[in-house]
């Protein structure tokens, strides 16, 4: 993948990342949307992809055509305001939106993190995000351009605290930059050759940057895509346990930030207001949406140039006495879960699709401490013929990303108001996850009595039956991880993740570690039997990872 990277930008080409994982109908979107003349892809999954005017290349059964070209530098008329790549993020329309970064926006991040970081040829940086989101392309391009070492990993291991962890120890990832909900899990070995860990995409908690401050150098960072990845960061200090909250920085080298009210007009310092982004980082705007790109990138009341402008970045922040930026939320319906993006009103929109939902709204709680979870409220048009959260699920899956399905569905007769007649979401009520359990099957043995205890405590539930699976009743695979530390510490035994999302259920669960103790693990399993199974196995890993992330900044 970062051959062909490297080829499409010498060529003088943009990437648009695809996940095959998607649904057809978002793949076959954003296909439609960039009209894309040439699909880089892989033979497997060519069969799987919608039907489309681009040309399929497949290296790996096209190369003997390939390597007959020249291998000679392409001559190219880039210029700094080229396209590099078209991320997608969630749209609160019900499409998602494809923002245009170009080549100067990447110039200037890689530049100023290279000298703020103080990156050299010794580093070994991971590329910890998926293509997909555009966190990876810092990670990407600040390694390769400085001489450093990019360290690719597999889905398997950022799945697998314990596996990720001997795997950073053994390949000495010097830098890592993931989501605060990730390194939550990760317990660090002090000898190993982690300069400096980053947190980004979500809120990072006082608590975290404590522990991690203590033995590497550890940062708190913010940036939407449209200001391409990173914009403000912060490195914490001692001084920064004085604080209720770990501030999110300074802006980064060639950056403007700006606090402002709703007339354009600076705030005080320590008084809230919206973040406004200027600078070489502001991305072209919005790919075929010139109505969202004058909506959201604004004429620059603060500059003489006439073409500066300014990206409304819908988060409320403030100033704090010493010049840092404290971040305090959204002033809209945009959530952050697990690092991940996410417009609520793109499910909602999905949602009033589905032909019995008369009205729904979606929010994010978080009503367990460090589980914030999707939850969605909807209204039947018939109140006798309420639609089962299965196939609301099922009917979201094929329309949108795993991580944006909701983990509860709570039927009402009506939405709460207030008294101006808007929905009152703080009225909203906690959802029973328990009601999407299924008729209690109590354990049958000592194996499956430790996992239902371990499962009960990690979901708040009071009990588990041995046939609800984890997912339906509130489970994902941050918790999992808990789930896998509390069986070690039970069971004595370590169970890859992968095996618990294939085993969902305390029953195949169980049954697996009584094969397991008797037959032995297979080392390999037989994906590669059909098109279809190998397919079918990267879906499976995929959707952990999605569950998971992670992900990226957006």
């Amino acid at each position: 993948m970062i051959t062909g990277l490297l080829g499409i930008l010498k060529a003088g080409g943009a990437y648009v990342p695809l996940d095959p994982e998607y649904p057809e109908e978002r793949i076959a979107f954003m296909l439609e949307d960039t009209q894309m003349p040439i699909l880089l892809t892989q033979a497997e999954l060519s069969d799987s992809l919608p039907k489309s005017k681009a040309n399929l290349v497949c290296p790996d059964t096209d190369w003997e055509a390939i390597a007959k070209e020249s291998g000679k530098n392409v001559k190219t008329s880039v210029r700094p305001d080229n396209l590099t790549y078209v991320i997608y993020t969630s749209g609160s329309t019900g499409k998602p939106k494809g923002v245009l970064v170009e080549h100067r926006n990447i110039v200037n991040l890689t530049a100023a993190q290279k000298k703020f970081f103080k990156i050299d040829e010794t580093e070994k940086i991971l590329q910890f995000s998926s293509l997909c989101f555009d966190a990876s392309s810092e990670q990407i391009w600040l390694a390769l351009s400085s001489g450093s070492v990019l360290v690719l990993v597999s889905e398997e291991i950022l799945i697998d605290s314990n596996m990720f962890e001997r795997y950073i120890f053994k390949h000495n990832v010097t830098h890592l930059d993931a989501v605060p909900s990730f390194l939550n899990n990760i317990i660090f070995r002090k000898s190993g050759n982690i300069r400096r860990i980053i947190a980004s995409a979500e809120a990072c908690s006082i608590e975290l940057a404590k522990r991690l401050s203590c033995d590497y150098d550890f940062y708190n960072v913010y940036g939407p895509t449209e200001t391409t990845v990173t914009s403000i960061e912060y490195a914490v200090t001692q001084e920064t346990s004085l604080f209720d909250k770990v501030p999110i920085g300074r802006p980064i080298a060639n950056t403007q930030l700006h606090i402002l009210d709703k007339q354009l007009k600076p705030v005080p310092v320590c008084v809230p207001g919206e973040l406004h982004i200027g600078g070489a980082g502001l991305a072209r705007g919005y790919l075929n949406r010139p109505d969202l790109t004058k909506e959201k990138f604004v004429p620059n009341p603060f500059s003489h140039e006439p073409d500066s402008r300014l990206y409304r970045t819908g988060d409320l922040c403030r100033y704090l006495p010493d010049g840092n930026i404290e971040f305090w939320g959204r002033i809209d319906h945009q959530v952050k879960i697990r690092g991940f993006r996410i417009e609520l009103g793109e499910i909602e929109a999905v949602l009033s699709k589905h032909e019995q939902v008369k009205d729904a709204v979606v929010i994010a709680r978080e009503d367990h401490p460090g589980n914030k979870q999707l939850t969605a409220y909807l209204t039947p048009k018939e109140e006798d013929k309420a639609p089962e959260p299965g196939d609301l699920r099922e009917f979201l899956k094929a329309k949108l990303p795993d991580y944006m399905i909701p983990s509860a569905f709570v039927i009402l007769k009506a939405l709460p108001l207030t008294p101006n007649g808007k929905i009152d979401r703080k009225a909203l009520p906690e959802p029973d996850m328990s009601a999407a359990q299924k008729e209690y099957a109590a354990p049958r043995n000592k194996t499956e009595n430790a996992i239902a205890l371990i499962w009960a405590e990690v979901l708040n539930l009071k009990e588990v039956g041995i046939y609800d699976n984890f997912f339906d009743i509130g489970g994902n695979s941050l918790l999992l991880m808990k789930v896998i530390s509390g069986l070690k510490k039970v069971l004595g035994k370590e169970i890859p993740v992968i095996k618990m999302f294939k085993y969902p259920n305390i029953d195949s669960l169980n049954r697996y570690l009584n094969e397991k103790n008797t037959q032995g693990d297979k080392k390999t399993e037989d994906y590669a039997a059909t098109r279809k199974s190998r397919r079918d196995s990267v879906r499976q890993k995929r959707q952990i990872r999605q569950k998971h992330r992670l992900t990226e900044k957006q």
